[in-house]
């Protein structure tokens, strides 16, 4: 396999194509969809633009649907649910269907649904992840970071690192196809011991926590490595369904 990390959707080339795409969003999108597919979500639904979701989502049963939207750190008025996964529990989304926009990694998975296979990844679903690169042996794999409105993410980047460290990249470096993901590689082996600092540190790591104290509980979440069994991937266009 060779790998290729972007740190923003706007990085993503306009051409060429992968087999696989891996979209990534730490704080805290796929983060989230890992956590509402495994507490028993019937799929996630993805969208760039709140007019549209809100469209979309009126073809769904009023029972069988949530709406979950997030800017700024800050969830939507007027929808069920924001972008923490600490609110996707079970007993609130189980056998539903989420319809979620995010200011940035809902943007990350539109950019890149046309790839063949696309999932999604986080340190909570990390080692799913990369038993699922393991056993699929694609050629070309691009990792794709959500970053924050364009700019890069520190937490991001962490985990296309550490998913290129558990598959053995740091002794076939040969095989990483730019130099994002070599530095990639190298941001995680500096943080590995310690990610939750590394989440705090970050931009967006420090955004939420200015938003109330309260959002320190998702950072250590979204900073616990294989807490989830789940690959959430692309059925349909801007669909996610669990596969793990």
């Amino acid at each position: 396999m060779r790998f290729f990390h972007f740190h923003t959707p706007e990085q993503v080339p306009l051409s060429g194509s992968p087999e696989c795409a891996v979209a990534i969003d730490v704080l805290r999108a796929t983060t989230t969809i890992a956590t509402a597919l495994a507490a028993g979500a019937e799929a996630v639904q993805v969208f760039a633009d709140l007019e549209h979701l809100q469209e979309v989502s009126q073809s769904w049963p009023a029972p069988k649907r949530l709406l979950a939207g997030e800017r700024g750190g800050k969830a939507v008025a007027g929808f069920d649910l924001g972008n923490s996964p600490l609110d996707y529990t079970p007993d609130r989304v189980r056998d539903k269907r989420i319809f979620m926009s995010t200011t940035n990694g809902t943007r990350s998975l539109q950019r890149l649904e046309k790839i063949p296979v696309v999932i999604t990844a986080a340190l909570v679903n990390l080692g799913a992840v990369v038993d699922f690169l393991k056993q699929a042996a694609f050629s070309e794999v691009w990792l794709v970071g959500s970053g924050w409105e364009g700019a890069f993410a520190l937490e991001d980047t962490a985990c296309a690192g550490a998913i290129l460290y558990r598959l053995g990249y740091h002794i076939q470096l040969e095989q990483l196809g730019n130099d994002e993901a070599v530095a990639a590689l190298a941001l995680y082996q500096t943080w590995q011991t310690d990610l939750l600092t590394l989440l705090r540190r970050s931009s967006h790591g420090q955004r939420l926590l200015g938003l109330g104290p309260e959002n320190d509980q998702d950072l250590a979440y979204c900073a616990a490595v294989d807490h989830l069994a789940v690959v959430p991937r692309q059925v349909q266009l801007g669909v996610l369904t669990h596969t793990g």
